[in-house]
């Protein structure tokens, strides 16, 4: 793992702003960064709409396995999710709090894209909390808050996709 040095952006620990850490984050990040994976891996592709109507502020989010499957709750509602990989797949972006996303059309594509996902997410928080070691918790709060927000604001300028997808299928056989 690379060593993360904030000394160029400061000395002093009173000094450091918040959007200092969050672009420090983000170049550490790449292209693993959650709203980068929803454009060049998710948006690719033949997705569906799906309407999450997670909320901005931070909610509890769990995956649930009951006798009727799994089910995804994000603060007091309950979502039924076809399998664990939609599931954790829509956990991602109800972490993010997004209103509405595209899931994959294909489903064996879920599964690995939610592992992308995860992990993306996973480093972020991971980097915020090594990025702001020693400092405020408010200041870690205030990384997180705003790259929450960044994220959820690209994901939604790139759009859902469409509520059905397309179905370009020619059955003419003659030219």
């Amino acid at each position: 793992m690379t060593e993360f040095n904030l000394a160029h952006l400061s000395q002093n620990a009173r000094t450091v702003r918040a959007e200092d850490v969050c672009r420090e984050v983000r170049e550490q990040l790449g292209d693993f960064s959650v709203d980068l994976v929803y454009r060049d891996r998710i948006l690719t592709q033949r997705t569906r709409r799906y309407e999450l109507h997670a909320a901005a502020r931070a909610s509890n989010v769990e995956i649930l396995h009951t006798l009727l499957g799994v089910e995804l709750k994000i603060g007091r509602r309950r979502l039924l999710c076809p399998d664990l990989a939609t599931a954790r797949y829509l956990s991602v972006f109800a972490r993010v709090g997004c209103e509405a996303i595209a899931i994959p059309y294909d489903i064996t594509q879920v599964s690995h894209v939610a592992d992308l996902l995860e992990s993306g997410l996973s480093r972020m928080l991971l980097l915020i909390a090594h990025l702001t070691e020693g400092r405020s918790s408010k200041l870690r709060q205030a990384v997180a808050r705003r790259l929450f927000e960044e994220i959820r604001g690209n994901i939604a300028s790139l759009g859902s996709g469409a509520r059905i997808p397309e179905f370009n299928q020619n059955t003419r056989q003659r030219r």
